[in-house]
């Protein structure tokens, strides 16, 4: 095609704009097809920069900003998005749950947004499903919705839903959990079994495990190790505190919906109202 624009003398803006999705941009230049964008993640300043950089776009028309799995639910049954920059690691509904509940009459086109996550990150490279790894910059965020643009363009919506579908079958087959864990202290190699394991405790890019009267750093995130221990074992009760199950004695109530969690050692964590609804379903009602 582009040979025969330039044996027709076509200039190099000129044959650019006479592509398919460029027509679809200026050949009508105040009728512009709207790609209807939803941002969903619980950090304030992530959904901030989202909704900075698409700004920029003019093809783009930001249907809203959720801040929970539950409010991206309901905004994604309203709005019907076309479009949406999901992020995985959310309590209470986590990104891969709205995948799983999402009901609409066409599949969006999904960009991940995540924290280093090796197991999540090979999953969507085998579904060829895009993602943006944080922190990421203007060059990434730029390729990855253009590529959500081709989608749409292509306009092949049970392909997607397809993909969508493997993905989460794949990373529920992923989810059991290790039977030991492996820590590296002093020049060593601890291989820790869980159920000697307390409490694990979130320090930035680290963790701290918590067993009897020791604890030992590891460098991963506590997302990444709450997703290899999986939900049956230990229970994640506030951003910064994952518990073994087995090692809750007692739960007294708190204000404002906050429990605290008294472990057999005698450790004193809280239980946060936002997980709490996790939390039930390991430990029965909470009321």
């Amino acid at each position: 095609m582009n040979a025969a624009f330039r044996s027709a003398g076509f200039s190099p803006v000129q044959r650019w704009t006479a592509t398919p999705y460029c027509r679809l941009i200026y050949a009508h230049p105040h009728s512009i097809m709207k790609i209807r964008t939803l941002i969903v993640d619980d950090e304030p300043l992530a959904r901030e920069r989202l909704r900075k950089l698409l700004e920029g776009e003019n093809d783009i028309d930001i249907a809203g900003e959720c801040g929970d799995g539950r409010a991206a639910l309901a905004a994604i049954k309203k709005e019907s998005p076309d479009l949406i920059f999901l992020d995985i690691q959310m309590p209470e509904l986590d990104g891969f749950e709205v995948l799983a509940r999402m009901k609409c009459d066409r599949t969006p086109a999904i960009i991940f947004v995540t924290a280093y996550d090796k197991f999540a990150l090979q999953a969507f490279e085998v579904h060829a499903l895009d993602y943006l790894l944080k922190p990421f910059d203007r060059e990434r965020f730029h390729l990855a919705l253009n590529r959500a643009r081709a989608h749409l363009e292509q306009k092949r919506p049970n392909d997607a839903e397809q993909r969508l579908a493997a993905l989460v079958a794949d990373l529920k087959e992923g989810t059991k959990a290790p039977e030991r864990l492996a820590v590296k202290s002093q020049g060593r190699v601890l291989l820790l079994k869980l159920d000697e394991i307390d409490w694990i405790e979130a320090a930035d890019n680290y963790v701290n495990v918590h067993v009897r009267n020791e604890s030992h750093l590891m460098r991963e995130t506590m997302t990444s190790l709450a997703a290899r221990l999986g939900p049956k074992n230990f229970i994640r009760i506030s951003r910064s505190a994952l518990v073994n199950v087995d090692q809750i004695k007692e739960l007294q109530p708190l204000f404002h919906g906050d429990y605290a969690v008294i472990l057999q050692n005698g450790t004193r964590l809280t239980l946060s109202r936002t997980y709490r609804e996790k939390a039930q379903q390991l430990l029965g009602k909470l009321s």
